[in-house]
């Protein structure tokens, strides 16, 4: 996995004198979504396209779903190996791509990522990135769920590293989380291994997803029969995005990743679950969310 985050990490090289070091992680970090979710698609683009020519809307999200089992999907002709054969045309038909995803497919405006096409055709670099990244195989039957979440993970940690920032604050070590969910398992051990178990499991500060994948991931060692279904809510759009990218490929429902200050706007206030697990941005100013969360005194109190 290191060989293969190194070679991503490598694309940046033809961001040098364009980007500052800081600014790489707003290419690599949407470009390596964009390609996952390409090799995803790969095995029912054909399937999908003859689909979107007799359905729209609701009725294509649910005909997909059920003849190919996938929550979302793309109606564009392009994929990566077609936008390389139109160099002239390739701004464009990289942002018509990126725009006929399904409506569960939020994150690249997220990044800002059709601003990033521009300029990086402004200053003749895009064809090199997209040529470099349609060279790394992302398929599922190469990079599993699991190596995927850590090469999304070994990312950010570069990116947060160019940019002086700690790479905590997007992400808590896989390590650490194993360990947290074996705990949070512990009690419901014997339960957990009944065939059907289906459970619940939120994180309000769900960062790029680890806690909630390694959770899944944890359970199906014990219980291949069993269903965690994934809810989390993350206020950092980047973070929010790759949570919602890493999740999709596991079949979750990316409906429930959500982005908002949980704090100050709880997307799942009318919700219970059956775990919870977080960690928190200790040390973060919660001022701007204040007066959401501290209820004032009544009268006479």
């Amino acid at each position: 996995m290191s060989t293969l985050g190194n070679f991503v990490w490598s694309i940046a090289d033809q961001l040098r004198g364009v980007y500052r070091p800081h600014q790489y992680g707003g290419v690599i970090l949407p470009f390596t979504i964009l390609r996952r979710l390409d090799c995803l698609l790969e095995p029912t683009r054909d399937e999908v396209r003859a689909l979107a020519g007799k359905y729209a809307g609701g009725a294509l999200d649910v005909q997909v779903k059920r003849k190919t089992g996938l929550a979302f999907y793309n109606t564009s002709p392009y994929d990566f190996a077609l936008l390389l054969q139109d160099p002239e045309g390739l701004r464009a038909n990289l942002i018509d791509y990126i725009s006929h995803f399904s409506g569960n497919i939020d994150v690249f405006e997220r990044f800002g990522f059709e601003a990033e096409i521009n300029r990086l055709d402004e200053k003749n670099r895009l064809y090199l990135i997209v040529s470099k990244f349609a060279e790394v195989d992302l398929h599922p039957d190469t990079v599993p769920n699991a190596a995927m979440g850590d090469l999304y993970e070994h990312l950010i940690y570069k990116f947060a590293e160019a940019s002086n920032e700690e790479a905590g604050e997007h992400y808590t070590p896989r390590d650490a989380i194993r360990l947290m969910v074996d705990l949070l398992f512990a009690e419901e051990s014997e339960a957990l291994l009944e065939p059907g178990t289906i459970r619940t499991i939120y994180d309000p500060t769900a960062g790029t997803g680890g806690m909630l994948s390694v959770a899944e991931e944890r359970l199906l060692e014990r219980n291949k029969h069993a269903r965690l279904r994934l809810y989390g809510q993350e206020i950092n759009d980047l973070s929010y995005a790759i949570c919602k990218s890493d999740l999709i490929g596991k079949g979750q429902d990316v409906g429930n990743i959500r982005l908002g200050d949980t704090l100050a706007d709880d997307k799942f206030f009318d919700k219970t679950f059956d775990f919870c697990m977080s960690n928190p941005p200790y040390g973060v100013d919660w001022r701007a969310s204040e007066a959401a969360v501290e209820v004032p005194p009544r009268c006479g109190q």
